[in-house]
């Protein structure tokens, strides 16, 4: 699966759930949620449910994502609600963030990109964070067994103690391994990791 027909498969995926009306946050917003704070970065927000919670509670969310459709649903939904959301479609690997947030949120969408790629975004997400700041990203790791999604040379799985790695100097605040059973008896084996940046 190339770059575009993943786009084009979470396109189709969020076209399913938004006529299902299945919005309820994943087990990893789920852990996200409490520490968001303020001006939010969601990067790579899928149809925004995590968004949409964390502005309900206060914050001022900017959430890009490449699907056409996801977007669409965010911009109507925030609209609806008058929630401060700027929901912007992009393609995230080559995307320039222009300013720095309280809270950065990345889940589930770096292993989508080569590992050369992803580090950098990361290390450009890093850089974004306020010091003092939040940032919270999940990927999938090493031991990963369903592959289905990805073409050989476009993906990348972490080694299972990177993620913690490259935030060292950071103050982790909630670091789990998990697991989750995928067709054929195969495995999606995660990371989700919630770091402070240092700082006042």
């Amino acid at each position: 699966m190339n770059t575009g027909d993943s786009f084009s498969f979470f396109d189709r995926q969020f076209k399913q759930q938004v006529l299902s009306q299945d919005f309820q946050l994943n087990p990893f917003e789920l852990a996200a949620l409490p520490h968001l704070t303020g001006r939010v970065l969601d990067f790579g927000c899928g149809l925004g449910n995590l968004a949409i919670a964390a502005a309900q509670r206060g914050c001022s969310i900017v959430a890009l994502d490449a699907s056409h459709t996801a977007i669409e649903h965010l911009r109507q939904w925030a609209a609806t609600e008058a929630l401060p959301i700027v929901a912007i479609e992009a393609d995230l690997r080559h995307y320039e963030i222009a300013e720095d947030f309280d809270c950065v949120v990345c889940i589930g969408l770096l292993m989508f990109f080569d590992c050369v790629t992803a580090l950098d975004v990361l290390s450009k997400l890093k850089q974004r964070v306020r010091p003092g700041g939040i940032a919270v990203i999940n990927v999938l790791i090493e031991g990963t067994t369903y592959l289905d999604m990805f073409q050989p040379d476009s993906y990348c799985l972490f080694e299972r103690g990177e993620m913690a790695s490259c935030f060292a100097g950071w103050n982790i605040m909630h670091s789990e391994f998990s697991e989750f059973d995928a067709p054929n008896q195969r495995i999606k084996s995660f990371v989700t990791l919630i770091a402070q940046k240092p700082g006042n």
